[in-house]
């Protein structure tokens, strides 16, 4: 199982008071010492968090690989061939939201058409894609039509469930909808909302191969560091096959 880790939450604490730190790229550094896979960042179209040099500097300086999140207008997608991270993961965007609040409506002809625009653009330079989805069986076909190289599923109706009952249901949502993925011939990764507290049951899907996991990581480091808060994470991904007897159920391992 990969885990990617998305710093983003480090740059807006920075933005907070328009200053220069802290320095998400030394965030980064501290991450893959932690036990990261990867890098993860959304370069949002108003740059709320994340800004161009930071993206620049990370391709310098990181020794795993960068996963850019971003959107498929256009002149977004000119900035990642700009930059060739090794991979791009399409999302939608809104410039009202606080956090991305679900995965591309790809059953919208106009959103198909636009990212399917900047697949082509982004698959000529060699650049891996991703689209964040919902869990939908409808949604996953469109990726595969698309010739996407990958799915990210949206984890955060999982996340958001507030009884046992709802995590369950959903978790099986997530387990279907990655056989699914699978059996299309598209790679699983999921992400959005998951915390030390409800990750394993989805790092312990056999089909998903990557989580992207943010804001609970960077909220620990306050506390512990970064490198200890990654390495916690890592430690219960890395235990999550062998933990969870059935959906619905999961373990917290570490205590905070």
């Amino acid at each position: 199982m990969r885990l990617y880790i998305n710093i983003d939450h480090v740059a807006t604490v920075r933005q907070a008071r328009m200053t220069i730190e802290p320095d998400p790229v030394r965030a980064a550094v501290l991450a893959e010492l932690g036990g990261a896979d990867g890098i993860t960042v959304h370069q949002r179209i108003d740059r709320r968090h994340i800004s161009p040099r930071d993206v620049e500097l990370l391709m310098q300086t990181i020794r795993t690989g960068l996963n850019l999140e971003i959107s498929s207008r256009e002149r977004m997608v000119d900035f990642a061939v700009g930059v060739a991270p090794k991979a791009v993961t399409l999302v939608p965007e809104s410039r009202q939201e606080v956090t991305t609040e679900g995965g591309l409506d790809l059953g919208a002809a106009e959103v198909r058409q636009s990212v399917a625009t900047a697949i082509e653009r982004l698959v000529d330079e060699g650049i891996r894609t991703s689209l964040f989805i919902d869990p939908d069986n409808e949604a996953i076909d469109h990726a595969a039509a698309l010739e996407a190289d990958a799915v990210e599923l949206h984890t955060g109706e999982y996340a958001n469930g507030s009884t046992s009952q709802e995590k369950a249901d959903e978790l099986g949502r997530l387990a279907r909808a990655a056989e699914h993925a699978h059996d299309a011939g598209l790679a699983v990764h999921a992400g959005h909302g998951l915390t030390y507290e409800n990750v394993v049951p989805v790092a312990a899907l056999p089909r998903i191969e990557e989580l992207n996991i943010g804001h609970s990581v960077v909220s620990r480091a306050i506390f512990t560091g970064l490198e200890r808060a990654v390495r916690d994470m890592r430690t219960i991904v890395d235990a999550a096959p062998s933990r969870v007897a059935r959906p619905g159920e999961w373990i917290h391992p570490i205590g905070f």
